[in-house]
């Protein structure tokens, strides 16, 4: 499973911090090892939905993530120069602008 969330996430991660358009789901534990493993990121925040924000320290990179019942999890979103300030909600509002802002 590591080849396809690696090229999936290299694919992604040449789009700009909040235009990417895929979602990546894989098994939670599979998804949480990975941000561990690969990018040195931890949970930083959780939102009341409980998506949780992955992030590897201020300035680093951070993950979106959505944990589903079934087991399985979901980077929404990822991008670089984290900050403390930020959270899923207003990740996600950016990445909706802008795949919003991008087709006009």
């Amino acid at each position: 499973m590591k080849p396809l969330f690696t090229a999936a996430v290299l694919a992604l991660s040449t789009l700009p911090a909040f235009a990417q358009d895929d979602v990546v789901c894989m098994a939670t534990e599979e998804m949480e090892a990975s941000l561990v493993d690969w990018y040195d990121e931890t949970p930083a925040v959780m939102d009341e939905d409980g998506t949780i924000v992955w992030a590897s320290g201020i300035g680093g990179t951070w993950t979106v993530v959505s944990y589903n019942d079934n087991g399985t999890s979901c980077a929404l979103a990822q991008g670089d120069n984290w900050s403390p300030r930020m959270n899923a909600d207003a990740l996600m509002a950016g990445l909706l602008n802008e795949q919003g802002t991008s087709g006009s």
